[in-house]
């Protein structure tokens, strides 16, 4: 039987059509499912399900193309139309999620017969009805579809402004002494003799690390930490409201227990017992390694009791050059973004055990968003013979306006076995040139999400789709792939200077004392970020920089900057809501899965094969911990990650 097809995208110039007519057919196909199933339910439970699977086909397929292009398509009246289609899909899922009629065609099938994944699947659906407000009278219930429909455009308005808000600062060129020649080259003066320099990412980041002009980097860090204000705080005011609003109208004591019920943490409580464990365990390395930042920090600036928050990256970095021997200027010569990208192909391509094909007549929204088919490389013909793709992903890895700030995975389409092929798309926002190496694992630890999104798309259910199992479980692969990024020998493949001189593995053994310099501090100030996350969705608090700046002061090793608002332009509270600890929570378990791996034999085929099969290609049809069990052997522990922290 022949693959399913890929998604054919349209040209730039008629996108917004194309998104308006699918979003139309879309939504017209599953109603009529819908209806369908309302009309003649079926009594054969496995029938049933297989029937409420085709509608969440369609509507994921419409959600994923709207997601995807209103945060990347270089057209405004195309990013509107498909943050319409999202809000009218979002519309569907809540007036689906709260009609009694149909719960009650779920609720009373005979499950008895069906198999563990089918019946696995046919407990989450009457999860998710009770989760909506199903049972809930007819007041509550209109009230519910009131606070969704808002709650979908009051996310979309808060990711739009931190899209849209690309603050500037332009100073002289002397003023930018420190910086990488090939960064230099790249900002020439104005006709006024001043050079811009923006808040995104591929400035913002180099420009704190390496700017002598300790002025400039405080103007820099002011300018990136207070983009998205004022605009984004009514609207995240608002947004927690209502979210608290509807946690309790379904029964819930607030936002986080009601988001947490769904995770592996399980209850709301559990979240800021997490953060102040791992922040105890970071208590001791933090002081250790901020004792050797302040005294650096001294001998330029005599006196002072902290080190500034502008100054942390920059100083952060003189330690690693002038005490660990790690010149970050240095490093970045072997990192050309051609060759990692390819690097990136060809390591995860092995250790998968797939091949991936470059399309180049693939429509892409952007002229330089790359295309690849994705095949099997294990079958019998899968070597160098074209067999049919499984998979399909873009890689849109630069920056340009109205785009989304971060870096991300985006689902495309969701992967079913027989009915439609898995498509991601990895957003990020690099540089075409050189690459810092931060940047590097950031590549690795996103393309991780792409994988997973692909390799779990071969099941029978749009439910269990490729990242599809609790949300503080998915960052745990792709922080674990991190970890080829810091391999001498593989690096070596790849990372090479402008001579195609490999890069030395005793610089990479610097590179790794390096990052380990800070790791103490960095785990605080994920913390400040996790504890952000939840008490402003727990307290609701009236002024958000008042609290904000408590959490700070309890968590973060780095004091607060005045007349800032970082959580303006805190894009997680809108996705990850209060649950930006998953990132930590993944990490630890991340450190686990790893521990399965020999470092002296990465690409282990009997592992590599073992992780793939047991961890990504089941996507969600297990619950997290059955999938780590499953491959470690054994239930997963904190001691991996309380040893790397602890060293």
């Amino acid at each position: 039987m022949s693959s399913p097809a890929p998604l054919s995208l349209p040209a730039v110039e008629v996108a917004q059509e194309w998104v308006q007519a699918e979003a139309t057919a879309g939504l017209e196909r599953a109603t009529g499912l819908v209806d369908a199933l309302r009309a003649t339910p079926p009594t054969d439970a496995l029938e049933a399900l297989r029937q409420w699977d085709e509608v969440h086909l369609a509507l994921s397929n419409v959600a994923a193309t709207g997601s995807l292009l209103s945060n990347v398509h270089p057209l405004e009246d195309v990013r509107e139309a498909a943050e319409q289609a999202e809000q009218d899909v979002m519309r569907m899922l809540t007036r689906l999620g709260l009609d009694r009629e149909l719960y009650d065609v779920f609720a009373g099938l005979d499950g008895s017969g069906l198999d563990a994944e089918a019946a696995r699947l046919l407990a989450k659906t009457l999860d998710d009805f009770r989760r909506a407000g199903v049972d809930q009278d007819e007041a509550t219930r209109a009230r519910i579809t009131v606070i969704n429909e808002r709650l979908t455009e009051l996310d979309q308005r808060f990711g739009k402004v931190i899209r849209d808000d690309v603050r500037t600062v332009r100073v002289a060129p002397e003023r930018l002494a420190g910086l990488p020649e090939d960064w230099l080259e790249e900002h020439p003066a104005d006709d006024d003799g001043l050079v811009t320099v923006t808040t995104d990412y591929p400035d913002a980041v180099p420009v704190r690390m390496f700017a002598h002009d300790a002025g400039v980097r405080a103007e820099m860090t002011q300018a990136f930490l207070t983009r998205g204000w004022p605009a984004n705080e009514p609207l995240l005011q608002e947004l927690f409201t209502l979210r608290h609003e509807l946690a309790t109208l379904v029964g819930f004591d607030g936002w986080a227990s009601y988001d947490a019920a769904v995770k592996m943490i399980g209850e709301g409580p559990a979240i800021p017992t997490f953060i102040d464990r791992i922040a105890e365990a970071a208590e001791e390395p933090m002081r250790r390694d901020l004792a050797v930042l302040l005294a650096r920090y001294r001998e330029d600036n005599p006196g002072a009791e902290v080190v500034a928050q502008p100054d942390a990256s920059y100083y952060e970095e003189v330690v690693r050059r002038e005490q660990l021997q790690v010149d970050a200027q240095q490093v970045r010569t072997y990192f050309d973004f051609a060759k990692v990208r390819q690097g990136l192909l060809d390591v995860t391509g092995r250790l998968f055990g797939l091949r991936y094909e470059h399309v180049p007549a693939a429509p892409v929204w952007a002229e330089d968003v790359t295309c690849y088919d994705v095949y099997d490389a294990t079958t019998p013909d899968g070597g160098d013979d074209v067999t049919e793709p499984f998979g399909r992903i873009y890689l849109d890895l630069h920056p340009r306006q109205g785009k989304y700030k971060h870096a991300a995975q985006f689902t495309l389409a969701d992967g079913v076995a027989g009915r439609q092929l898995p498509e991601g798309v990895l957003v990020c926002n690099f540089s075409r040139g050189l690459m810092e190496h931060d940047h590097v694992v950031t590549l690795f630890h996103e393309f991780g999400h792409l994988v997973h999104h692909v390799l779990g798309g071969r099941g029978r259910w749009t439910r269990f789709a490729g990242v599809a199992t609790e949300w503080d479980f998915v960052e745990a692969p792709s922080q674990m792939l991190e970890e080829w990024a810091w391999d001498a020998d593989i690096l070596r493949t790849f990372a090479t200077d402008a001579s195609g001189e490999p890069i030395p593995a005793d610089l990479v053994e610097r590179m790794r004392a390096g990052d380990d310099f800070g790791k103490g501090y960095h785990a605080r100030t994920q913390m400040f970020y996790a504890a952000v996350s939840y008490w402003f969705h727990q307290d609701r608090p009236e002024d958000l920089t008042a609290r904000m700046r408590e959490l700070q002061e309890r968590y973060s090793p780095f004091p607060y900057v005045e007349g800032t608002h970082f959580f303006a332009s805190f894009g997680h509270l809108g996705g990850y809501s209060s649950a930006y600890y998953t990132y930590m929570w993944s990490l630890v378990i991340a450190k686990d899965l790893f521990s399965a791996f020999d470092a002296g034999s990465m690409f282990d085929p009997v592992v590599a094969a073992r992780y793939r099969d047991r961890v990504l290609a089941p996507g969600g049809a297990k619950d997290a911990a059955d999938l780590v069990a499953d491959f470690l052997g054994r239930p997963y522990t904190f001691d991996a990650y309380a040893e790397w922290l602890a060293r």
